[in-house]
Protein backbone atom coordinates (compact mmCIF):
# COMPACT_ATOMS: atom_id res chain seq x y z
CA UNK A 1 0.00 0.00 0.00
CA UNK A 2 1.23 3.34 -0.93
CA UNK A 3 0.59 6.97 0.24
CA UNK A 4 1.20 10.01 -1.76
CA UNK A 5 1.88 13.87 -0.18
CA UNK A 6 0.41 16.49 -2.17
CA UNK A 7 2.33 19.48 -2.76
CA UNK A 8 3.63 21.73 0.15
CA UNK A 9 5.89 20.45 2.19
CA UNK A 10 5.49 17.30 1.36
CA UNK A 11 6.04 18.21 -2.61
CA UNK A 12 7.49 15.33 -4.61
CA UNK A 13 7.07 12.63 -1.83
CA UNK A 14 5.69 8.84 -2.14
CA UNK A 15 5.06 6.46 0.46
CA UNK A 16 5.40 2.54 -0.89
CA UNK A 17 5.65 0.04 2.07
CA UNK A 18 6.45 2.61 5.05
CA UNK A 19 9.40 3.64 2.67
CA UNK A 20 9.34 7.14 1.45
CA UNK A 21 10.46 7.79 -2.10
CA UNK A 22 11.29 10.98 -4.22
CA UNK A 23 9.28 11.32 -7.79
CA UNK A 24 9.02 14.47 -9.95
CA UNK A 25 7.37 14.82 -13.02
CA UNK A 26 10.18 16.15 -15.29
CA UNK A 27 8.80 20.40 -15.80
CA UNK A 28 7.40 20.26 -19.26
CA UNK A 29 9.99 22.84 -20.43
CA UNK A 30 12.67 20.87 -20.21
CA UNK A 31 10.81 17.34 -21.50
CA UNK A 32 12.80 18.06 -24.93
CA UNK A 33 15.94 17.79 -22.74
CA UNK A 34 15.53 15.52 -20.30
CA UNK A 35 14.09 12.27 -21.91
CA UNK A 36 12.52 10.62 -18.17
CA UNK A 37 8.65 11.29 -17.63
CA UNK A 38 10.20 11.67 -13.71
CA UNK A 39 12.92 12.01 -11.75
CA UNK A 40 12.50 9.27 -9.07
CA UNK A 41 15.48 8.22 -5.95
CA UNK A 42 14.80 6.13 -3.17
CA UNK A 43 15.20 8.37 0.23
CA UNK A 44 15.71 5.08 2.40
CA UNK A 45 14.07 6.39 5.53
CA UNK A 46 10.52 5.75 7.19
CA UNK A 47 10.65 9.20 8.50
CA UNK A 48 8.96 12.18 6.72
CA UNK A 49 11.46 14.53 8.72
CA UNK A 50 14.51 12.98 7.22
CA UNK A 51 12.60 12.27 3.73
CA UNK A 52 11.83 15.81 3.65
CA UNK A 53 15.29 16.85 3.75
CA UNK A 54 16.51 14.47 1.53
CA UNK A 55 14.17 15.49 -0.59
CA UNK A 56 15.00 19.51 -0.55
CA UNK A 57 18.90 18.35 -1.58
CA UNK A 58 17.59 15.94 -4.54
CA UNK A 59 15.17 18.80 -5.81
CA UNK A 60 17.93 21.65 -5.77
CA UNK A 61 20.42 19.32 -7.74
CA UNK A 62 17.56 18.15 -9.92
CA UNK A 63 16.75 22.18 -10.61
CA UNK A 64 20.38 22.54 -10.93
CA UNK A 65 20.55 19.96 -13.54
CA UNK A 66 18.03 21.18 -15.61
CA UNK A 67 19.48 24.88 -15.74
CA UNK A 68 22.86 23.10 -16.92
CA UNK A 69 21.72 20.93 -19.85
CA UNK A 70 19.64 23.98 -20.75
CA UNK A 71 22.46 26.03 -20.71
CA UNK A 72 24.62 23.71 -22.50
CA UNK A 73 21.50 22.94 -25.36
CA UNK A 74 21.53 27.12 -25.75
CA UNK A 75 25.49 26.99 -25.76
CA UNK A 76 26.30 23.90 -28.26
CA UNK A 77 22.72 25.24 -31.02
CA UNK A 78 21.06 22.15 -30.40
CA UNK A 79 17.90 23.67 -29.30
CA UNK A 80 15.11 26.16 -31.28
CA UNK A 81 15.76 29.34 -31.58
CA UNK A 82 18.90 29.57 -30.67
CA UNK A 83 17.86 28.46 -26.83
CA UNK A 84 16.25 31.22 -25.92
CA UNK A 85 13.41 29.88 -25.39
CA UNK A 86 15.46 27.18 -22.99
CA UNK A 87 17.36 29.52 -21.09
CA UNK A 88 13.96 31.72 -19.94
CA UNK A 89 12.30 28.33 -19.12
CA UNK A 90 15.72 27.82 -17.08
CA UNK A 91 15.47 31.49 -15.08
CA UNK A 92 12.14 30.76 -14.58
CA UNK A 93 12.50 27.56 -12.93
CA UNK A 94 15.33 29.03 -10.96
CA UNK A 95 13.03 32.10 -9.83
CA UNK A 96 10.12 30.12 -9.06
CA UNK A 97 12.33 27.67 -6.98
CA UNK A 98 13.54 30.55 -4.73
CA UNK A 99 9.94 32.06 -4.17
CA UNK A 100 8.98 28.63 -2.96
CA UNK A 101 12.13 28.18 -0.63
CA UNK A 102 11.14 31.93 0.69
CA UNK A 103 8.00 30.92 1.29
CA UNK A 104 8.28 27.51 2.84
CA UNK A 105 10.74 29.79 5.47
CA UNK A 106 7.99 31.81 5.99
CA UNK A 107 9.60 34.89 4.06
CA UNK A 108 8.17 36.21 1.17
CA UNK A 109 10.38 36.19 -1.94
CA UNK A 110 12.00 39.94 -2.68
CA UNK A 111 14.66 40.93 -4.86
CA UNK A 112 18.26 41.82 -3.49
CA UNK A 113 17.26 45.89 -4.06
CA UNK A 114 14.28 45.92 -2.93
CA UNK A 115 15.07 44.14 0.26
CA UNK A 116 17.81 46.91 0.84
CA UNK A 117 15.73 49.85 0.00
CA UNK A 118 12.05 48.62 1.52
CA UNK A 119 12.67 46.50 4.37
CA UNK A 120 13.89 46.62 8.15
CA UNK A 121 17.14 45.86 9.52
CA UNK A 122 15.32 43.26 11.87
CA UNK A 123 13.95 41.84 9.00
CA UNK A 124 16.86 41.58 7.12
CA UNK A 125 18.82 39.41 10.33
CA UNK A 126 16.37 37.28 10.81
CA UNK A 127 16.56 35.88 6.88
CA UNK A 128 19.96 35.47 7.11
CA UNK A 129 19.54 33.81 10.65
CA UNK A 130 16.79 31.38 8.64
CA UNK A 131 19.69 30.23 6.35
CA UNK A 132 21.21 26.57 7.08
CA UNK A 133 24.22 25.74 6.63
CA UNK A 134 26.05 22.58 5.14
CA UNK A 135 29.06 21.04 4.74
CA UNK A 136 31.88 22.47 2.52
CA UNK A 137 32.71 18.61 1.96
CA UNK A 138 31.42 15.27 3.28
CA UNK A 139 34.46 15.29 5.25
CA UNK A 140 35.19 19.01 6.44
CA UNK A 141 34.51 20.27 9.38
CA UNK A 142 33.63 23.71 8.10
CA UNK A 143 30.32 24.92 6.87
CA UNK A 144 28.86 27.65 4.82
CA UNK A 145 25.26 29.27 4.59
CA UNK A 146 23.68 26.71 1.71
CA UNK A 147 23.41 28.61 -1.25
CA UNK A 148 19.65 27.72 -2.82
CA UNK A 149 18.57 29.29 0.68
CA UNK A 150 20.25 32.29 0.70
CA UNK A 151 19.29 33.08 -2.95
CA UNK A 152 16.13 32.45 -1.86
CA UNK A 153 15.98 34.60 1.50
CA UNK A 154 18.45 37.60 -0.03
CA UNK A 155 16.98 37.77 -3.23
CA UNK A 156 19.75 36.40 -5.17
CA UNK A 157 17.40 35.13 -8.02
CA UNK A 158 17.14 36.85 -11.01
CA UNK A 159 13.60 38.01 -11.55
CA UNK A 160 12.94 36.53 -15.47
CA UNK A 161 10.35 38.89 -15.82
CA UNK A 162 12.90 41.53 -15.92
CA UNK A 163 14.34 40.28 -18.85
CA UNK A 164 12.04 38.67 -21.07
CA UNK A 165 11.95 40.60 -24.69
CA UNK A 166 8.31 41.62 -25.96
CA UNK A 167 8.68 38.61 -29.00
CA UNK A 168 9.37 36.05 -26.00
CA UNK A 169 6.64 37.45 -24.27
CA UNK A 170 4.42 37.01 -26.53
CA UNK A 171 5.47 33.61 -27.96
CA UNK A 172 5.02 32.64 -23.89
CA UNK A 173 1.53 34.04 -24.29
CA UNK A 174 0.53 32.43 -27.38
CA UNK A 175 2.04 28.81 -26.00
CA UNK A 176 0.51 28.89 -22.27
CA UNK A 177 -0.95 31.91 -20.88
CA UNK A 178 -3.63 32.65 -23.25
CA UNK A 179 -4.17 28.39 -23.37
CA UNK A 180 -7.83 28.95 -22.36
CA UNK A 181 -8.50 31.65 -24.89
CA UNK A 182 -7.56 28.84 -28.11
CA UNK A 183 -9.60 25.72 -26.02
CA UNK A 184 -12.73 26.07 -27.91
CA UNK A 185 -11.57 27.14 -30.93
CA UNK A 186 -11.10 25.31 -34.18
CA UNK A 187 -7.71 25.63 -36.09
CA UNK A 188 -8.55 28.43 -38.90
CA UNK A 189 -10.23 30.52 -35.51
CA UNK A 190 -6.93 29.43 -34.05
CA UNK A 191 -4.79 30.76 -36.76
CA UNK A 192 -6.73 33.72 -37.19
CA UNK A 193 -6.92 34.92 -33.59
CA UNK A 194 -2.70 34.31 -33.42
CA UNK A 195 -2.21 36.05 -36.84
CA UNK A 196 -4.20 39.14 -35.22
CA UNK A 197 -2.59 39.28 -32.40
CA UNK A 198 1.32 38.87 -33.82
CA UNK A 199 0.57 41.66 -36.27
CA UNK A 200 -0.11 44.13 -33.86
CA UNK A 201 3.11 42.85 -31.99
CA UNK A 202 4.89 43.23 -34.86
CA UNK A 203 3.83 46.45 -35.48
CA UNK A 204 5.13 47.65 -31.79
CA UNK A 205 8.41 45.76 -32.64
CA UNK A 206 8.87 47.63 -35.85
CA UNK A 207 8.47 50.50 -34.58
CA UNK A 208 9.90 50.79 -31.31
CA UNK A 209 12.02 47.50 -31.13
CA UNK A 210 12.12 44.16 -29.23
CA UNK A 211 12.79 45.56 -26.23
CA UNK A 212 12.80 43.84 -22.79
CA UNK A 213 8.77 43.83 -21.34
CA UNK A 214 10.17 45.86 -18.06
CA UNK A 215 11.82 48.87 -20.66
CA UNK A 216 8.59 49.85 -21.57
CA UNK A 217 8.17 53.20 -19.75
CA UNK A 218 4.95 55.38 -20.13
CA UNK A 219 7.08 57.31 -22.61
CA UNK A 220 7.39 54.63 -24.75
CA UNK A 221 3.79 53.62 -24.76
CA UNK A 222 3.00 57.44 -25.26
CA UNK A 223 5.43 57.54 -28.54
CA UNK A 224 3.92 54.33 -29.69
CA UNK A 225 0.48 56.02 -29.64
CA UNK A 226 1.97 59.42 -31.32
CA UNK A 227 2.76 56.94 -33.84
CA UNK A 228 -0.65 55.51 -34.93
CA UNK A 229 -2.07 58.82 -34.54
CA UNK A 230 0.27 59.62 -37.17
CA UNK A 231 -1.00 57.13 -39.11
CA UNK A 232 -4.42 57.87 -38.48
CA UNK A 233 -3.97 61.43 -39.50
CA UNK A 234 -2.26 59.74 -43.19
CA UNK A 235 1.20 59.97 -42.32
CA UNK A 236 3.54 57.70 -43.94
CA UNK A 237 0.55 55.59 -45.18
CA UNK A 238 -1.35 54.82 -48.01
CA UNK A 239 -4.83 55.01 -46.65
CA UNK A 240 -5.38 56.99 -43.54
CA UNK A 241 -5.95 53.86 -40.63
CA UNK A 242 -9.32 54.19 -38.45
CA UNK A 243 -9.34 54.36 -34.78
CA UNK A 244 -10.47 51.10 -34.44
CA UNK A 245 -7.38 49.30 -36.10
CA UNK A 246 -5.56 51.80 -34.10
CA UNK A 247 -7.39 51.14 -30.75
CA UNK A 248 -6.90 46.76 -31.36
CA UNK A 249 -3.65 47.00 -32.42
CA UNK A 250 -2.65 49.09 -28.54
CA UNK A 251 -4.97 46.83 -27.06
CA UNK A 252 -3.33 43.78 -28.03
CA UNK A 253 -0.01 45.13 -26.54
CA UNK A 254 -1.78 46.77 -23.53
CA UNK A 255 -3.31 42.75 -22.80
CA UNK A 256 -0.03 41.55 -23.38
CA UNK A 257 1.91 43.47 -20.76
CA UNK A 258 -1.31 43.19 -18.15
CA UNK A 259 -1.43 39.11 -19.11
CA UNK A 260 2.21 38.03 -18.68
CA UNK A 261 3.28 40.24 -15.51
CA UNK A 262 -0.18 38.27 -13.77
CA UNK A 263 1.13 34.69 -14.95
CA UNK A 264 4.91 35.93 -13.57
CA UNK A 265 2.18 36.98 -10.38
CA UNK A 266 3.22 40.46 -10.48
CA UNK A 267 -0.47 42.29 -9.78
CA UNK A 268 0.97 45.65 -9.01
CA UNK A 269 2.70 46.33 -11.94
CA UNK A 270 1.19 49.28 -14.06
CA UNK A 271 0.39 49.13 -17.19
CA UNK A 272 2.48 51.52 -19.54
CA UNK A 273 -0.85 51.62 -21.81
CA UNK A 274 -3.44 51.96 -19.54
CA UNK A 275 -6.15 54.47 -20.70
CA UNK A 276 -5.55 54.76 -24.39
CA UNK A 277 -8.12 54.66 -26.47
CA UNK A 278 -8.83 56.88 -29.66
CA UNK A 279 -12.79 58.04 -29.52
CA UNK A 280 -13.02 58.86 -33.38
CA UNK A 281 -15.75 56.95 -35.05
CA UNK A 282 -15.45 54.71 -37.88
CA UNK A 283 -17.93 54.57 -41.03
CA UNK A 284 -17.33 51.44 -42.58
CA UNK A 285 -20.55 49.75 -42.20
CA UNK A 286 -21.24 47.18 -45.57
CA UNK A 287 -24.03 48.69 -47.32
CA UNK A 288 -27.23 46.29 -47.95
CA UNK A 289 -28.31 45.22 -51.60
CA UNK A 290 -31.37 46.47 -52.44
CA UNK A 291 -34.54 43.77 -52.54
CA UNK A 292 -34.94 44.72 -56.27
CA UNK A 293 -30.96 44.43 -57.12
CA UNK A 294 -31.11 40.75 -56.14
CA UNK A 295 -34.11 39.84 -57.63
CA UNK A 296 -32.74 40.79 -61.23
CA UNK A 297 -29.15 40.36 -61.05
CA UNK A 298 -28.91 37.83 -57.95
CA UNK A 299 -31.73 34.86 -58.18
CA UNK A 300 -31.09 34.56 -61.99
CA UNK A 301 -31.27 31.07 -63.34
CA UNK A 302 -28.00 30.11 -64.50
CA UNK A 303 -25.99 32.92 -62.99
CA UNK A 304 -23.29 30.12 -60.84
CA UNK A 305 -23.60 26.95 -63.26
CA UNK A 306 -19.83 27.21 -63.36
CA UNK A 307 -19.22 27.73 -59.40
CA UNK A 308 -19.06 25.26 -57.26
CA UNK A 309 -22.16 23.27 -55.95
CA UNK A 310 -21.78 23.87 -52.57
CA UNK A 311 -20.73 27.66 -52.83
CA UNK A 312 -23.87 27.91 -54.92
CA UNK A 313 -26.03 26.78 -51.98
CA UNK A 314 -24.06 28.70 -49.45
CA UNK A 315 -25.12 31.99 -51.52
CA UNK A 316 -28.57 31.42 -51.76
CA UNK A 317 -28.66 30.15 -47.40
CA UNK A 318 -27.04 33.59 -46.76
CA UNK A 319 -29.88 35.44 -48.68
CA UNK A 320 -32.52 34.35 -46.04
CA UNK A 321 -31.09 33.75 -43.15
CA UNK A 322 -28.55 36.84 -42.62
CA UNK A 323 -26.23 34.52 -40.89
CA UNK A 324 -22.39 35.06 -41.24
CA UNK A 325 -20.57 32.99 -43.89
CA UNK A 326 -18.38 31.08 -41.27
CA UNK A 327 -21.58 30.02 -39.69
CA UNK A 328 -23.03 28.42 -42.42
CA UNK A 329 -19.90 26.77 -43.46
CA UNK A 330 -19.18 25.18 -40.71
CA UNK A 331 -23.07 23.42 -40.37
CA UNK A 332 -22.57 20.04 -39.07
CA UNK A 333 -25.38 17.10 -40.08
CA UNK A 334 -26.91 17.54 -36.72
CA UNK A 335 -27.43 21.42 -37.16
CA UNK A 336 -29.55 21.12 -40.09
CA UNK A 337 -33.26 20.10 -40.01
CA UNK A 338 -35.21 19.93 -42.95
CA UNK A 339 -37.73 16.43 -42.27
CA UNK A 340 -38.60 19.11 -38.97
CA UNK A 341 -42.15 20.56 -39.01
CA UNK A 342 -40.45 23.49 -39.53
CA UNK A 343 -37.35 23.07 -41.37
CA UNK A 344 -34.28 24.76 -40.11
CA UNK A 345 -30.97 25.14 -38.63
CA UNK A 346 -28.93 25.93 -35.59
CA UNK A 347 -26.43 27.89 -35.14
CA UNK A 348 -24.32 27.09 -32.40
CA UNK A 349 -20.62 26.44 -31.00
CA UNK A 350 -19.02 22.85 -29.96
CA UNK A 351 -15.51 21.86 -28.28
CA UNK A 352 -13.49 22.55 -31.22
CA UNK A 353 -15.62 25.68 -32.70
CA UNK A 354 -16.57 29.07 -31.42
CA UNK A 355 -19.42 31.43 -32.40
CA UNK A 356 -18.46 35.13 -32.52
CA UNK A 357 -20.90 35.94 -29.21
CA UNK A 358 -23.13 34.57 -26.67
CA UNK A 359 -26.39 35.80 -28.66
CA UNK A 360 -24.79 33.98 -31.83
CA UNK A 361 -26.08 30.84 -30.46
CA UNK A 362 -30.00 30.48 -32.38
CA UNK A 363 -32.00 28.53 -34.44
CA UNK A 364 -33.19 30.25 -37.72
CA UNK A 365 -36.11 28.97 -40.07
CA UNK A 366 -35.47 28.10 -43.36
CA UNK A 367 -37.62 29.71 -46.13
CA UNK A 368 -37.62 30.14 -50.03
CA UNK A 369 -34.36 30.07 -51.88
CA UNK A 370 -32.63 28.78 -48.34
CA UNK A 371 -34.74 26.24 -48.06
CA UNK A 372 -34.92 24.83 -51.71
CA UNK A 373 -30.88 25.06 -51.75
CA UNK A 374 -30.14 23.15 -48.79
CA UNK A 375 -31.88 20.30 -49.89
CA UNK A 376 -28.62 19.97 -51.87
CA UNK A 377 -26.55 19.99 -49.16
CA UNK A 378 -28.67 18.34 -45.78
CA UNK A 379 -25.50 16.97 -44.47
CA UNK A 380 -23.33 20.54 -44.40
CA UNK A 381 -20.25 21.52 -46.67
CA UNK A 382 -17.73 19.16 -45.31
CA UNK A 383 -15.07 20.75 -47.90
CA UNK A 384 -15.63 23.97 -46.29
CA UNK A 385 -15.41 22.97 -42.79
CA UNK A 386 -13.82 26.04 -40.87
CA UNK A 387 -13.19 27.24 -44.26
CA UNK A 388 -14.81 30.55 -44.05
CA UNK A 389 -12.35 32.58 -45.41
CA UNK A 390 -11.73 30.62 -48.64
CA UNK A 391 -15.52 30.89 -49.01
CA UNK A 392 -15.41 34.62 -48.37
CA UNK A 393 -12.43 35.12 -51.06
CA UNK A 394 -14.47 32.59 -53.45
CA UNK A 395 -17.70 34.11 -53.02
CA UNK A 396 -16.56 37.98 -53.19
CA UNK A 397 -14.43 37.31 -56.38
CA UNK A 398 -17.59 35.21 -58.18
CA UNK A 399 -19.85 38.70 -57.41
CA UNK A 400 -17.02 40.80 -58.32
CA UNK A 401 -16.24 38.97 -61.80
CA UNK A 402 -20.30 39.02 -62.55
CA UNK A 403 -20.80 42.26 -61.55
CA UNK A 404 -23.04 41.20 -58.76
CA UNK A 405 -21.62 44.36 -56.43
CA UNK A 406 -23.62 47.66 -56.86
CA UNK A 407 -20.79 49.45 -55.29
CA UNK A 408 -17.21 48.70 -54.44
CA UNK A 409 -18.30 48.67 -50.54
CA UNK A 410 -20.58 45.81 -51.20
CA UNK A 411 -19.29 42.34 -50.11
CA UNK A 412 -20.71 39.06 -49.86
CA UNK A 413 -21.42 39.97 -46.19
CA UNK A 414 -23.86 42.83 -47.60
CA UNK A 415 -26.58 39.39 -47.20
CA UNK A 416 -26.65 40.27 -43.51
CA UNK A 417 -27.30 43.81 -43.32
CA UNK A 418 -29.70 43.33 -46.45
CA UNK A 419 -31.47 40.95 -44.10
CA UNK A 420 -31.25 42.74 -41.22
CA UNK A 421 -33.58 45.42 -42.93
CA UNK A 422 -35.70 43.44 -44.58
CA UNK A 423 -37.10 42.26 -41.51
CA UNK A 424 -37.12 45.76 -40.15
CA UNK A 425 -39.37 46.77 -42.82
CA UNK A 426 -41.33 44.20 -42.98
CA UNK A 427 -42.10 45.73 -39.06
CA UNK A 428 -41.48 42.24 -37.49
CA UNK A 429 -40.64 42.96 -33.53
CA UNK A 430 -37.38 44.21 -32.28
CA UNK A 431 -36.29 40.85 -30.43
CA UNK A 432 -37.41 38.72 -33.13
CA UNK A 433 -35.17 40.41 -34.89
CA UNK A 434 -32.10 40.03 -32.54
CA UNK A 435 -32.76 36.52 -32.25
CA UNK A 436 -32.98 35.79 -35.60
CA UNK A 437 -29.71 37.86 -36.61
CA UNK A 438 -27.97 36.46 -33.31
CA UNK A 439 -27.46 40.23 -31.59
CA UNK A 440 -27.90 41.00 -28.03
CA UNK A 441 -31.34 42.13 -27.54
CA UNK A 442 -31.27 45.24 -24.85
CA UNK A 443 -34.51 44.62 -24.08
CA UNK A 444 -35.74 42.34 -21.49
CA UNK A 445 -36.05 38.51 -22.66
CA UNK A 446 -39.14 37.08 -22.58
CA UNK A 447 -41.00 33.63 -23.81
CA UNK A 448 -39.22 31.65 -26.75
CA UNK A 449 -39.98 34.27 -29.77
CA UNK A 450 -43.05 32.73 -30.93
CA UNK A 451 -41.99 29.41 -31.31
CA UNK A 452 -40.15 28.33 -34.77
CA UNK A 453 -43.96 28.13 -36.84
CA UNK A 454 -44.29 31.77 -35.80
CA UNK A 455 -41.14 32.32 -36.66
CA UNK A 456 -40.95 30.92 -40.08
CA UNK A 457 -44.46 32.53 -40.84
CA UNK A 458 -42.81 36.37 -40.07
CA UNK A 459 -39.92 35.13 -42.48
CA UNK A 460 -41.88 34.34 -45.50
CA UNK A 461 -43.08 38.09 -45.72
CA UNK A 462 -39.89 39.14 -46.09
CA UNK A 463 -38.46 36.04 -48.41
CA UNK A 464 -37.60 36.66 -52.10
CA UNK A 465 -40.13 35.57 -54.47
CA UNK A 466 -37.53 33.22 -57.53
CA UNK A 467 -37.85 31.86 -60.75
CA UNK A 468 -38.19 27.45 -60.23
CA UNK A 469 -35.51 27.27 -62.71
CA UNK A 470 -33.13 28.61 -60.53
CA UNK A 471 -32.65 24.93 -59.17
CA UNK A 472 -32.92 22.92 -62.08
CA UNK A 473 -29.27 22.05 -62.06
CA UNK A 474 -28.66 22.46 -58.36
CA UNK A 475 -31.34 20.15 -57.27
CA UNK A 476 -30.04 17.02 -59.72
CA UNK A 477 -26.90 16.89 -58.61
CA UNK A 478 -26.87 16.79 -54.42
CA UNK A 479 -24.05 17.34 -52.68
CA UNK A 480 -21.27 14.46 -51.97
CA UNK A 481 -22.31 14.53 -48.37
CA UNK A 482 -25.61 13.80 -48.47
CA UNK A 483 -25.56 10.88 -50.17
CA UNK A 484 -28.43 11.40 -51.92
CA UNK A 485 -29.42 9.90 -55.74
CA UNK A 486 -27.50 12.62 -58.18
CA UNK A 487 -30.68 12.13 -60.67
CA UNK A 488 -33.44 12.66 -58.00
CA UNK A 489 -36.05 15.22 -58.83
CA UNK A 490 -36.47 17.37 -55.50
CA UNK A 491 -39.93 19.75 -55.08
CA UNK A 492 -39.41 23.40 -55.54
CA UNK A 493 -41.35 25.77 -53.45
CA UNK A 494 -41.78 28.92 -54.46
CA UNK A 495 -42.65 31.81 -52.55
CA UNK A 496 -46.03 33.03 -52.80
CA UNK A 497 -44.68 36.80 -54.19
CA UNK A 498 -45.18 37.73 -57.33
CA UNK A 499 -42.85 35.92 -59.90
CA UNK A 500 -39.56 37.79 -61.48
CA UNK A 501 -38.21 37.55 -64.98
CA UNK A 502 -34.76 35.75 -65.26
CA UNK A 503 -32.64 38.42 -66.03
CA UNK A 504 -29.65 37.53 -69.52
CA UNK A 505 -26.74 36.02 -67.68
CA UNK A 506 -24.10 37.89 -67.77
CA UNK A 507 -21.32 37.49 -70.53
CA UNK A 508 -17.99 36.48 -69.10
CA UNK A 509 -14.87 35.02 -70.94
CA UNK A 510 -12.79 34.64 -68.09
CA UNK A 511 -14.93 32.82 -65.84
CA UNK A 512 -12.70 30.60 -63.48
CA UNK A 513 -14.14 26.90 -62.67
CA UNK A 514 -15.20 27.28 -58.92
CA UNK A 515 -16.83 31.23 -59.18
Amino acid sequence: MSKVAYGGADRHLHQRGGRWHYQRRVPKAFAHIDPRAYSKKALKTSSLEVARKRRDLIEQADDEWWMALAVQAAQTGNAKDGGASILRAAAEQRYKAAVTRAMSYGFGYCSADVLAETKALVEILQRIEAIPTERLSPRSKYRRPAEAEAEALLGGAPDPAENVKVSEAFDLYIDEIAFDDQYNKSDAQKYSWKKTKRTSINYFIKEMGDIPLADITREKAIAYRNWWKERMRGVGVVKPVTPNTANRHIGNMRTLYEEYYKYMGKHDVENPFRGFFFHGKTYNKRPPFEDDWVRRKILVPGLFDKMRLELRVIVYVLIETGARISEICNLKPEDIHLDAEVPHIIIRPDRQKEVKAEKSERIIPLVGVALEAMKACPDGFPYYYDRSTLVSNNLNNAFRLRGLFPTDKHKVYSFRHSFEDRMLVAGLDYGLRCALIGHKNTRPEYGVKGGLAFQRDQLLKIAHPFDPALFDGLLRAPCAASGGNATAPIPVFVCPLAPVQAARKPANKRRRNGR
